[in-house]
């Protein structure tokens, strides 16, 4: 594994892997949803699984109508549980999608608007108060629901960059999330296709256990 890179040259190889990127994959054009409920909602339900499966439990919610907050709350917990099945654990996000939307209901009223003009700490601090959102999905909110300059750190993230001495053994998200924020515009279109570009290089070719790195964009890099 190479050595983490100093802060002075941290930034702009941050944007050269960016760079490598946009030009070997194209623009992802990231995320799938058609408002920004469905994108929180999505968020939620995507956690430990693919997002065919959460496709599916979302197409439940719309095809009952559902697809909203009032809509979702007044469904009982185990009515809301068998319609998400699809997105797996899905007692468990059943339980973490409510305590998000009473968070919404009682805090906001309802008004995602109000959640976003909070300034990006409050809002980010906000959401993680709800049980069963952690940084990832925060973030994620955040920044594909809120069009917020909140970077999205995952596991194709830690790799990517660990093995390209850009992060180094035990750094956490906390401290990947302020890398990437620290050295990059506060751009939120730049961090939406930053991270699709992490995930479609971690699918394809920087993978856990066997990395296709021949024909990598990051070959040699």
């Amino acid at each position: 594994m190479a050595q983490p890179q100093s802060p002075d040259t941290l930034a702009p190889r941050l944007m050269d892997l960016y760079q490598r990127l946009l030009a070997a994959f194209g623009p992802q054009h990231w995320w799938p949803g058609e408002t920004p409920f469905e994108v929180l909602v999505g968020a939620v339900l995507t956690q430990n699984t693919n997002w065919g499966n959460v496709e599916r439990a979302i197409n439940n919610l719309k095809a009952r109508g559902l697809l909203s907050l009032e809509a979702l709350r007044a469904l009982p917990s185990g009515e809301l549980a068998e319609l998400i099945r699809p997105a797996g654990y899905y007692n468990l996000k059943a339980g973490r999608l409510m305590n998000l939307l009473d968070l919404l209901a009682l805090r906001f009223g309802g008004d995602l608007e109000a959640l976003w003009r909070l300034p990006l700490t409050q809002a980010r601090a906000a959401l993680l108060s709800s049980k069963g959102v952690g940084p990832e999905t925060a973030d994620s909110i955040l920044l594909y629901a809120g069009g917020l300059p909140s970077f999205v750190v995952d596991a194709y993230t830690f790799r990517v960059l660990g093995r390209h001495g850009l992060a180094e053994p035990g750094l956490d998200y906390h401290g990947l999330r302020t890398r990437f924020m620290h050295n990059l515009p506060a751009e939120p279109d730049l961090y939406n296709e930053y991270h699709a570009l992490l995930v479609r290089l971690g699918k394809h070719h920087c993978k856990k256990t066997t990395p296709q790195c021949a024909g990598c964009p990051l070959e040699g890099w």
